[in-house]
């Protein structure tokens, strides 16, 4: 029906519009216990309420009523005599004149004037109805009325010009839209008409008579001959709508222009899947020890029923004649069946005449069954139609005592659970297989080192005594010819970049020079020392001969002999470090000559300023030799090398450490550096001195060697993670704490690792760094960020972990959620991953809300640049209960 007569059927009503009313109280209701004392509402005692109360919830049927406005017609032939109805919406009554000196009283759940929105009529009648259906229930939304009283416009209005007028229909759809998801769910309506004693199809309108079908265990009702037409999206079911509506039944009538001649039922199916988690059962053996059921996936299927029925009205004021005559009576009837139906069960009558019409026998799970149900009945306000005004108020009156038993209809999704068991089957076959063949190849190679590692000990023991002498005399002076050669091939290549053009300071004549006269200086001290030695052997052999000699002259002699033993050693480590120095001066000047050759400006490349990060450079030949670090390790030695980080000098052992950090740089060289002690020797750097210059280089080292996975291991057994955390606590140079921070970031890659880098506070070290606000280190604090939260949401999937993550334990969540939306692409798209990861358990869904993460995963799944972190972000949100509740409370659209 029309909320005013006009000669459209959902025209609008006086005013142009509806208003709200000011001052609404809370909309949604909690609670369906009635208004009425006890003793007028007697709950129903039938066997269909017994056989439900088990596993059912107590629901009276809610009614509302709504007071029309005046039309044009009742405004000027009631301008004489007040209103018959007086509205009190504040106190949820309405008092009905008798005449002018007597009134009477009714209560409902809601009271709406002829101001209240269409808005306001839907969150008060029907969005609680449609929030139980969600959550699994069956629900019934009925308009009740006078022809003409504006039940079609309440309940059917489309609101194609002004969506301010869109009715509980429309309305309806669009918060079941959504609530449910595309990918889980799916929404079917049926839309169809009660005409004379027989239900038709509005969408196939050659479908005129479908039967009703009564399950015979549940008396569940179905029409499996209706045209059911899946929804997704609202603009196909506001298509729906306009045709059905254009199949509906109408004429016009004295009450109304356009009459609905027909009962028209909308019938929304909603099935939803939903995942319920078991409590943890403890074992007979072991009561401290739990584990969890696997979960069990569900279906919910429930349906909302939202009915217009045609208006109930009197042949002589209608003007119904011929066959509008037997439309009224068919009407008419099937009303009066309806309310016998609901006096009988507000009566606690043992016979409910359910079967007296197809109306009844459609909505017998609205009243005294299973399903929530609110009626909102419509009245007008002119004195002329009293009577069927009163009619209509007894009826909703009878029906406020009807009290139904809610019960959600849920069954095992059998196919789903049983195809998540089988891919969780094979996961663990091929994983079980690999790690089989990981163990048997980690036996054959153990077994395959050990047996060279002892036949190299062997070897070398049995000729290191009888050829050490010799080698090491015959090294060192191939060792200074070699330097030798490569002083005057560096001096040449010098002058050959000087006259191509600038070189940029990287390697002077004035060095070369220096060095040069070193290695003389060197030469001519160990000729000295030599004959020294000599000339001391014979003076001491004569005096022996002779038998003269004091024992100071012995003493003194022995003391030499200890002072040039020191002098021999100084001597060759200094020799080592000028080859390095030469070696790595070589690299550079060669790098410096094919920039000048190339014509694009030289990079000085310093020794003193030489970090992991460049192994890049380092690993190009030059001119078809070894890169020099690998020449350096194969002329001088690694052991050689490492030795020399344990120097007293500080020079030395600057420049060692910096040789090593370029050599970890090459994987080919790291297990090499693992295996000879590198590692331990570095550790004890980072431990013991407090130069910057050490420990930045050693961090970077050590953030080398960390990219290998039995590196990783070795770090951490040997109490790297808290060396690193105290590095990382007292270190204020960038470029340190960057180092620092990579290499804890590696570490978080490792499965293995989690709990102890949690535990020895490697996590707590990684946010610390923050405080430096360099975008490098902010960079790897990300990485790790990231790389700790795939690996522990890997473990979490996997059954190995449980409870909330640690890095929310250890306060990481601010820190993420403040720098998502990052400038700096490298942190933003680590924090982007990290933020999906964490949002893959439900254990972090409330932490995540309340600290503003939800936004931040709304918008990653909007605006990230990258697809797969946009669609992780999306299929993450869409599958977790918490977070899509907590979007629809929002009223979030994503």
């Amino acid at each position: 029906m029309a909320m005013a007569s006009s000669s459209s059927r959902n025209g609008a009503v006086r005013g142009g519009s509806m208003r709200p009313v000011s001052g609404s109280s809370n909309l949604r209701s909690s609670s369906f216990k009635s208004r009425i004392p006890s003793s007028s509402a007697p709950r129903r005692n039938s066997t269909s309420s017994a056989s439900l109360a088990d596993n059912g919830v107590p629901g009276r049927v809610r009614v509302a009523v709504r007071l029309r406005p005046r039309n044009a017609d009742e405004s000027v032939a009631d301008a004489d005599f007040a209103d018959c109805v007086e509205l009190q919406p504040e106190l949820k009554r309405l008092k009905l004149r008798k005449n002018n000196w007597d009134t009477e009283t009714y209560e409902f759940d809601d009271v709406l004037t002829e101001t209240a929105s269409q808005k306001r009529v839907y969150q008060v009648v029907a969005k609680p109805v449609v929030e139980s259906v969600l959550e699994g229930y069956n629900g019934t939304v009925m308009a009740y009325g006078q022809t003409g009283t504006g039940k079609t416009f309440t309940l059917g209005k489309l609101g194609d010009e002004d969506t301010a007028a869109r009715g509980i229909m429309v309305r309806s759809m669009e918060d079941i839209i959504a609530g449910t998801s595309l990918d889980t769910d799916s929404v079917s309506v049926s839309y169809l008409q009660l005409y004379m004693e027989t239900i038709q199809d509005l969408l196939d309108p050659s479908n005129d008579n479908i039967a009703i079908v009564e399950d015979p265990k549940t008396g569940d009702v179905s029409l499996p001959g209706a045209t059911h037409v899946e929804i997704r999206n609202q603009q196909n079911f506001l298509e729906l709508l306009q045709l059905g509506e254009t199949h509906r039944v109408a004429a016009n009538t004295k009450l109304n222009t356009e009459s609905s001649r027909s009962h028209a039922i909308l019938m929304v199916h909603v099935k939803r899947s939903v995942v319920e988690n078991e409590d943890p059962v403890s074992t007979e053996t072991d009561n401290s020890s739990h584990f969890l059921r696997p979960s069990k996936p569900l279906v919910r299927r429930s349906k909302l029923v939202l009915v217009d029925l045609a208006g109930s009205e009197r042949v002589h004021k209608s003007g119904s004649e011929g066959h509008m005559l037997e439309e009224a009576k068919s009407i008419n009837l099937s009303l009066s069946a309806l309310g016998k139906c609901i006096n009988a069960i507000a009566e606690n009558s043992p016979h409910v005449p359910l079967r007296d019409s197809k109306l009844t026998r459609l909505l017998r799970d609205s009243f005294g069954g299973t399903a929530r149900t609110s009626l909102i009945v419509t009245i007008g306000p002119s004195p002329r139609h009293r009577g069927e005004t009163t009619s209509t108020i007894l009826f909703g009156q009878r029906a406020m005592k009807v009290e139904n038993m809610l019960k959600i209809k849920e069954e095992f999704d059998y196919k789903s659970l049983s195809k998540k068991l089988e891919v969780q089957l094979d996961k663990v076959i091929a994983e079980n297989e690999r790690q089989l063949k990981a163990f048997d190849d980690d036996v054959e190679r153990i077994n395959r080192q050990a047996q060279n590692r002892i036949s190299e000990v062997e070897k070398n023991f049995a000729e290191a005594l009888e050829k050490e002498k010799l080698k090491c005399q015959m090294e060192y002076m191939e060792s200074v010819k070699k330097l030798e050669e490569k002083l005057i091939s560096s001096q040449r290549n010098h002058e050959n970049g000087k006259r191509n053009g600038e070189v940029n300071g990287v390697v002077t004549a004035s060095e070369f020079t220096r060095l040069k006269e070193s290695l003389e200086n060197e030469m001519r001290l160990r000729k000295a020392a030599e004959e020294e030695v000599s000339k001391i052997k014979s003076q001491s052999t004569l005096k022996t001969k002779s038998g003269e000699g004091e024992d100071a002259g012995i003493s003194r002699l022995q003391k030499l002999l200890e002072d040039e033993a020191i002098q021999k050693k100084k001597l060759e480590e200094e020799v080592t470090i000028l080859r390095s120095q030469l070696v790595q001066l070589t690299f550079e000047a060669d790098q410096m000559r094919r920039c000048l050759d190339s014509g694009a400006p030289g990079n000085s490349f310093s020794g003193t300023d030489s970090l992991p990060s460049r192994h890049s450079q380092a690993r190009e030949s030059m001119n078809g030799q070894k890169a020099p670090f690998a020449t350096l390790c194969e002329q001088v030695g690694l052991q050689k090398i490492l030795q020399l980080l344990e120097s007293d000098d500080a020079n030395i052992r600057i420049h060692a450490v910096k040789v090593v950090a370029n050599l970890a740089a090459e994987e080919a060289n790291q297990e090499k550096i693992v295996e000879a002690g590198g590692l331990t020797s570095l550790l004890m750097l980072l431990r013991s001195y407090e130069d910057e210059t050490v420990r930045r280089v050693a961090a970077g080292a050590i953030a080398n060697l960390a990219m290998n996975e039995v590196s990783q291991q070795l770090i951490v057994d040997q109490g790297g993670i808290s060396l690193l955390s105290l590095t990382a606590a007292d270190a204020e140079d960038p470029q340190t704490l960057r180092m620092v921070a990579g290499a804890i970031a590696n570490l978080c890659g490792n499965d293995k690792l989690q709990a102890r880098l949690w535990s020895d506070g490697g996590i707590k070290a990684l946010l610390g760094m923050v405080r430096c606000g360099h975008p490098d280190v902010l960079a790897q604090v990300a990485r790790g960020i990231a790389n700790f939260a795939k690996c522990e949401s890997r473990a979490t999937t996997q059954g190995v972990k449980s409870g909330r993550s640690l890095l929310i334990e250890d306060g990481a969540l601010p820190w993420i959620v403040q720098h998502a939306n990052d400038e700096a692409a490298p942190i933003r798209r680590h924090i982007e991953l990290a933020l999906c990861h964490l949002a893959q358990h439900e254990v972090n869904a409330k932490e995540m809300i309340s600290g503003g993460a939800l936004w931040e995963l709304v918008r990653i799944s909007k605006e990230c640049s990258r697809e797969d972190i946009r669609s992780l972000a999306h299929r993450t949100l869409s599958s977790s209960p918490v977070f899509r509740s907590e979007i629809r409370r929002l009223g979030i659209q994503f």
